[in-house]
């Protein structure tokens, strides 16, 4: 089946290409959104409390696009697009949507959120670094060992283990995230609806971009930090405007700090974890994809603790330059 698919695609011209991954890129989004508020009513309905569906539930299912395109990157032997894509997701959820929710509404910090959150999400990122160094292969590019991502799923589900308790301790209460209830067995069915959405436009996304790739001169690595990275992005960016929307900003920042952590645990950790050679992780990752992630990180990081307890316009519009700045990079850097 899958080489039928790329036989298809390899005979499309490369303007149909495009549009077919920008249609693939659409559907992601809409099935993990899709997914979300169904496993969001699923949970309602068995009486799990609504801080722990955003805890975990919700961050897993907008962050499912990522695992899904990285998983099947790497399975088919194209790990630069499998941890492109990682890496880039954590820029664009950080720089790109927290810089665009700040700039059309308010976005306050929860100090208790930073603190505990915002260490693991600093944390991972530099774990991920760490694991990623030369120092661990034998040549001059990285490598992130099979083992590597069997640690990294084991400290996922230890952050979500931590998550539930923290959350159980919290007296917070959740605001209603998803109110209509259908029948658990519809549930279910849209729930699986979803999850076949995003595995069928991931598995026609990813030829799409590497013939598109192939035929303009440009890296995979660079497509998938950018454009790859975006539109799985998309149900962070939907979410974000939503909750800003309706005046709940605070779950966009706990929503894109859960998407970080799980990028680095779930989507690194799933798609080393599945090939025996593990992700490369080549060369000029670390003149600009590593660099990028790391400075955004702090940067959104120092503002999170400012004394005001929250992320203004100018503070979102310094973040949003940063990602605009790294794109540019990104395409000048073939030049």
């Amino acid at each position: 089946m899958e080489t039928i698919l790329i036989n298809f695609l390899e005979n499309m011209p490369t303007i149909m290409l495009v549009i077919i991954a920008a249609l693939s890129l659409f559907t992601l989004g809409k099935g993990a959104d899709f997914l979300v508020e169904e496993a969001v009513s699923l949970s309602v309905h068995w009486g799990v409390p609504k801080m722990i569906i955003g805890a975990t539930i919700v961050s897993l299912g907008t962050t499912l696009p990522e695992a899904t395109v990285s998983v099947l990157a790497a399975f088919q032997g194209n790990p630069d697009l499998a941890l492109g894509n990682a890496i880039g997701s954590i820029i664009a959820d950080t720089g790109l949507i927290i810089g665009i929710a700040a700039i059309i509404g308010v976005l306050p910090v929860d100090p208790t959120t930073i603190k505990r959150q915002g260490s693991i999400q600093i944390g991972v990122a530099f774990l991920l670094v760490f694991l990623a160094l030369p120092f661990f292969s034998k040549g001059n590019e990285g490598v992130i060992y099979q083992w590597m991502g069997f640690v990294l799923l084991a400290l996922l589900v230890l952050y979500i283990y931590i998550s539930i308790k923290w959350a159980k301790n919290s007296s917070e209460i959740s605001p209603d995230i998803h109110e209509e209830k259908s029948p658990i067995f519809i549930q279910i069915v849209k729930l699986f609806s979803g999850i076949a959405v995003i595995i069928i436009s991931s598995k026609i996304l990813i030829p799409s971009v590497e013939i598109t790739a192939l035929r303009i001169g440009i890296p995979q690595g660079v497509i998938a930090a950018t454009i790859v990275a975006f539109g799985t992005s998309l149900p962070e960016l939907m979410t974000a405007i939503s909750s800003v929307r309706k005046g709940h900003g605070e779950l966009a920042i706990g929503n894109i700090i859960g998407a970080d952590i799980l990028n680095v645990l779930f989507v690194v950790g799933a798609a080393a974890s599945v090939t025996s050679k593990g992700l490369t992780v080549p060369l000029d990752f670390f003149y600009l994809q590593i660099p990028t992630m790391i400075i955004i990180l702090l940067v959104f990081r120092f503002f999170a603790k400012s004394k005001n307890n929250l992320i203004d316009k100018k503070e979102g519009m310094v973040l949003l330059l940063l990602y605009l700045v790294y794109l540019v990079l990104n395409f000048t850097w073939l030049i």
